[in-house]
């Protein structure tokens, strides 16, 4: 009997999120500006996608708080450093683990001090199970040096800085 798509069954969700977290990741919080004043959420999800035009995708769960605020509306990718796991931590739904501090005169709601960011406009948004996938059209960027925040096997790590990039590959 051949195997068709309708004949495999998906894995369970903790399988699956078992798996994955064998992949390590950077670690962001998204910001915007909300109904209330500047928000953000933690995510891993983000990726570049395109440099023409300039587009990065970030994977949003349709149970977050956040989720209806953010999806018209200007972002910034804040990708933190490895000192700032307790601001990982705050907006990832853990009150009092960091006061944010924000960057005066920002065009969007970014964060002092990250290692790096990203600042985006709405794009498109795509149905992406029980996440949107939400692109944004860069239209600011900056980076510092330092050690970067990681996060693998549901655990936060330190991915060194390299003595020698490689950004003139990119």
């Amino acid at each position: 009997m051949p195997v068709t798509p309708e004949s495999i069954a998906p894995p369970d969700s903790a399988a699956l999120r078992a798996c994955m977290s064998r992949f390590a990741t950077g670690v962001t919080v998204v910001t915007f500006a909300g109904d209330d004043g500047p928000r953000g959420a933690t995510m891993n999800s983000f990726t570049s996608v395109s440099t023409d035009p300039p587009l990065v995708l970030i994977s949003l769960a349709r149970r977050a708080r956040s989720h209806d605020q953010l999806i018209d509306r200007p972002f910034c990718v804040n990708v933190l450093g490895a000192e700032q796991e307790p601001l990982a931590m705050q907006f990832a739904g853990r009150p009092g683990s960091a006061e944010p501090r924000w960057t005066p005169g920002a065009r969007v709601p970014r964060l002092a001090n990250p290692l790096a960011w990203v600042e985006c406009d709405p794009w498109r948004s795509y149905d992406g199970g029980d996440h949107t996938l939400l692109l944004g059209l860069v239209t600011g960027l900056g980076h510092r040096d330092g050690d970067a925040l990681t996060y693998a096997w549901s655990r936060f790590g330190t991915a060194a800085e390299a003595a020698d990039g490689i950004e003139h590959l990119i």
